[in-house]
């Protein structure tokens, strides 16, 4: 609903325009009137209208110069209509100096200023549209150098833009917050968690308030993790007078009663201030990987699960390297026999809680290291990833027995995979896919099953060929794709969004402007004003 404010000297007229029309019907509401243009500035003191209708001339200051103060003044850039009794060209000219909407004869006539006000609705929509759009190309711009920042990947331009557009303090947080894969129903499609993720990322946005900047539409860039980055600074709870967790669990609560599925909060290592938010992001990462082995939260916290107290702990050191043997060598029936070892040993010993947790650690540090064997090269974040996607089997608890039993057997299967050097030339294939299929629905997953190839390991085989992960090769040549069609065709950013496999006009956008440094609408007007086409 637009607000608007009438002016007239003649209380009779107010009352016409009032009766004139169902002004809610056309989508505004008539907020006061006033008498004269001095009146008016007192009102516009107090509160901004959207739309002045003021009659040409009045006592003490009429239309026109209420109309040339607000613009010289820049008081407001409300829309602004002069009713007249004159049907002058000089008082026309004048108006339109000072950007006046439209200019209407008395008597006014019902037709006539329903037209007027069907403009400024038009108007209106096309200024907040234009708004907008500047606003999340904005929004794109900073969540680039924020994720560069982020991620350790950053230069001084980077960390200046975001020190620039970010209100920070000292003490700082990244916090990954992310669809709980466990909790969520297994018919869920990947179409139905991403629109899950956008109605996340709104909630976050709505409580932030001012603080919205600091949230970050999917920061892992990865195919099964539906993430919100959040950058938290100790002000946001000191100043709602909570203490950190209190703050987090309230905004988790908030969530919860939003959203209406399951939430995971994963808190990472707090650092001094921005410069040092990527040492925070990797303690996020960890707790990613690490949560299918812990005891079920919503909310974990990095100082918690990964802390070792020295008193009384005990590590089942014996069990646990002949699991880690058994993996090795992939003998699933002996992984099992292993595992049930481990698990009895630790009920006769009593072990519970963190001690508990750093035989998980030992067991999972020790399996990247086994890893790492088979493959100097080998990239470890690739590793926490399978480790973190094995944490999400279906109808597999948390910490159970049946779940390090499955994990186990398949990181068996996996490290003999990575003996067998297997055959290049399954990357053309793969490469083959991307070429013909960009626009279909292809994971990592689908195409290891395809080419009986654990999806990791395919992983690792193409980042180390291409110098980038699948996901971002497979991006970029979406991208490459969409340049092309913007330079050969005259379709609407969203139909090529689609024509390349990218379903989500945001996630789109992002993308392209990460590629290719500007936004799909300049890369074209660029394009065309290069090749004098206009």
């Amino acid at each position: 609903m637009l607000d608007v404010l009438l002016v007239d000297d003649e209380p009779f007229i107010l009352q016409g325009l009032k009766m004139l029309i169902d002004w809610e019907q056309e989508g505004f509401q008539i907020i006061g009137t006033a008498a004269n243009g001095e009146e008016a500035l007192e009102i516009l003191k107090t509160r901004e209208v959207d739309l002045i209708l003021a009659d040409i001339s009045m006592p003490e200051m009429n239309g026109l110069e209420l109309l040339e103060r607000i613009r010289k003044k820049q008081i407001s850039n409300t829309y602004f209509a002069i009713l007249s009794g004159y049907a002058d060209f000089s008082y026309a000219q004048k108006a339109i100096r000072y950007e006046c909407t439209d200019y209407i004869l008395k008597p006014v006539k019902r037709e006539e200023l329903i037209g007027v006000l069907r403009k400024v609705t038009s108007m209106n929509n096309s200024v907040m549209k234009e708004t907008q759009s500047i606003q999340k190309m904005e929004q794109a711009y900073l969540a680039r150098n924020l994720i560069a920042v982020m991620k350790g990947k950053y230069d001084k331009l980077n960390l200046e833009y975001v020190k620039t557009h970010l209100h920070l303090s000292e003490g700082v947080r990244y916090i990954e917050i992310q669809l709980d894969g466990m909790e969520m129903n297994e018919e869920i499609t990947d179409e139905e968690k991403r629109t899950h993720q956008r109605k996340l990322y709104q909630a976050c946005q709505e409580f932030l308030g001012e603080d919205v900047r600091h949230c970050v539409f999917d920061v892992s860039n990865h195919e099964k993790i539906y993430d919100i980055g959040l950058v938290y600074c100790d002000y946001m709870s000191e100043k709602c007078e909570m203490s950190e967790k209190e703050y987090l669990q309230n905004f988790l609560s908030y969530l919860k009663r939003i959203v209406h599925f399951p939430v995971v909060i994963l808190v990472g290592k707090k650092v001094a201030d921005i410069s040092g938010i990527a040492k925070s992001y990797s303690t996020a990462c960890v707790l990613r990987s690490f949560q299918g082995f812990r005891a079920k939260k919503e909310i974990y916290y990095y100082e918690e699960e990964v802390q070792v107290t020295h008193g009384g702990i005990v590590l089942c050191k014996k069990s646990l390297d002949v699991l880690l043997k058994a993996i090795e060598q992939n003998r699933h029936i002996d992984i099992k026999k292993s595992v049930d070892s481990f698990y009895k040993e630790m009920k006769q010993m009593g072990v519970t809680g963190d001690t508990m947790n750093l035989n998980i650690n030992y067991l999972l540090f020790q399996l990247i290291h086994l890893a790492s064997q088979q493959d100097d090269d080998i990239n470890q974040e690739e590793i926490l990833r399978f480790i973190s996607e094995s944490a999400f089997e279906e109808g597999i608890l948390r910490g159970s027995k049946t779940h390090l039993s499955r994990f186990a057997c398949e990181y068996g299967d996996y490290l003999a995979q990575l003996r067998k050097n297997v055959s290049r030339g399954v990357l053309g294939e793969v490469e083959k896919e991307i070429r013909e299929n960009y626009a279909e629905n292809l994971t990592l997953k689908a195409l290891g099953e395809k080419y009986f190839l654990n999806s990791a390991y395919l992983g690792q085989l193409f980042r180390k060929q291409y110098g980038k992960s699948f996901k971002d090769y497979l991006n970029q040549y979406r991208m490459e794709q969409a340049a092309n069609l913007l330079l050969r065709t005259d379709g609407k950013i969203y139909e090529i969004a689609e024509a390349v496999g990218c379903h989500d006009l945001d996630y789109f956008v992002n993308r392209f402007i990460a590629v290719k440094g500007c936004t799909p609408t300049k890369f074209r007007k660029q394009a065309q004003s290069t090749h004098g086409i206009y």
